[in-house]
């Protein structure tokens, strides 16, 4: 199809919806269409969009004004969670044709078909403000894009309810992917790529909606000899059971994203996380008497409406008690429809100031961690090359710069130095 349209993806947020762009790009590739992603040159765009905040919302909107800037007169296609929230923002500003988070592969199979045919079938918008949510897990039945390491998202939505979230309003109730159809995408690309990395909105919760676990998922795929990286976990699967079917894959990265948002039981309990700070880190030990050298990263949200000065105090010794490899540093956004949407905000000086702290915090702890893996061989997967310099990643994820690498190869390096975000 030379004369075809160039279609591009722009993506916002999470993992999975970098997974659900994946497996739109691999439609269109399918199809013999020339696809990109970015805002680059392009006649297409599709706006993969992302709520989880304020800000991810307003960046979501801007990408409209950015794409008109490198071709004004763009088809554009807005799918994702800040659609899903609130269709009407994106609806004023010439947009093509809007969906939610369900659906977006049918959406490029059916603009694969229009293209095709060149019959487009997609001329307005849809007229419906509310999107609807599948209560069944949406198989993309495909092979997403082919890249050095694969995501693989296994379930969807959640049903946590934390009280500053949207997700689970936006993306709906847990639900998990068969075994099967997970086994059958990673035996489509495990002659390709050296790492898969299992992700999903609330990974955790894999499992409970199809009597399956977790748990169950990983002895399923140790048989398979590329690294395999987990994605965000929270506290109550970190288990003897989970971490033994952990040791039993081959080549796992001892990478723990252990979800904490806050130090503060009192705060933990009003944002609706089961689990105390002391529970959390008993989960944190566990991890280390099965892999010692675990990079435990986390995220940590600042400037909760309820949290005061003390409570602030308690997330930053916390933190450094646990001594985390990385942290993701949120400042509090107020999300309208959460049960935490309706309570006063703490004002905008307080939330920056306890921002910097952390941020300070986190940059001690990176050099920490980082400084006891100088000198310490490991093995770097490499993935990029620029200006004669390779970057890749450990099992242990720091990222690592080399003048010696090759594409999508493995080697054993001693790092020797710190450089830029990671060692050389």
């Amino acid at each position: 199809m030379n004369n075809s349209p160039s279609i591009s993806i722009v993506t916002l947020g999470c993992k999975v919806n970098q997974y659900d762009t994946d497996a739109m790009l691999h439609v269109f590739k399918e199809a013999g269409l020339k696809v990109s992603e970015g805002l680059v040159p392009a006649d297409i765009y599709i706006i993969n969009t992302c709520a989880v905040t304020q800000e991810a919302e307003k960046k979501s909107r801007q990408c409209i004004s950015r794409i008109r800037k490198v071709n004004e007169k763009a088809y554009i296609f807005v799918c994702g969670c800040a659609s899903q929230n609130n269709f009407s923002q994106f609806s004023k500003d010439g947009v093509h044709h809007i969906i939610g988070t369900d659906g977006k592969v049918a959406l490029a199979k059916q603009m694969a078909e229009d293209i095709r045919t060149g019959i487009y079938t997609y001329t307005k918008l849809v007229d419906d403000e509310s999107f609807t949510i599948s209560n069944e897990y949406e198989d993309n039945d495909g092979v997403c894009n082919l890249k050095t390491r694969h995501f693989i998202k296994v379930q969807d939505g959640c049903n946590n309810f934390c009280s500053y979230c949207l997700i689970p309003y936006v993306r709906g109730r847990s639900r998990s992917r068969s075994i099967e159809s997970i086994k059958r995408e990673i035996n489509e690309v495990k002659d390709d790529v050296k790492e898969i990395i299992v992700t999903g909105i609330n990974l955790s919760a894999y499992g409970l909606d199809i009597n399956s676990s977790l748990e169950e998922l990983l002895l399923a795929i140790s048989k398979y000899s590329m690294r395999v990286r987990l994605g965000s976990l929270e506290v109550r699967v970190i288990t003897e059971s989970l971490l033994k079917a952990t040791k039993k894959i081959k080549n796992f990265c001892p990478h723990f994203h252990l979800s904490l948002q806050s130090g503060s039981n009192k705060v933990l309990r009003e944002m609706n996380r089961h689990y105390t700070s002391d529970e959390y880190y008993n989960a944190v030990k566990l991890i280390r008497e099965y892999y010692p050298d675990a990079a435990i990263t986390t995220d940590i949200i600042v400037g909760f409406p309820t949290e005061t000065e003390e409570d602030f105090n308690n997330s930053v010794e916390f933190a450094k008690k646990v001594a985390f490899a990385d942290i993701h540093v949120f400042p509090y956004s107020s999300r309208k429809g959460t049960v935490a949407g309706k309570l006063k905000v703490l004002s905008p000086e307080i939330v920056e100031n306890r921002a910097k702290i952390m941020a300070g915090v986190k940059a001690e702890l990176i050099h920490n961690y980082l400084s006891k893996q100088i000198g310490i061989s490991c093995r770097v997967l490499f993935e990029t090359e620029e200006n004669g310099i390779w970057v890749g990643h450990t099992p242990n994820y720091i990222k690592i710069y080399s003048p010696i690498g090759e594409h999508n190869t493995i080697r054993t390096i001693i790092p020797s130095k710190f450089y830029e975000d990671g060692l050389m």
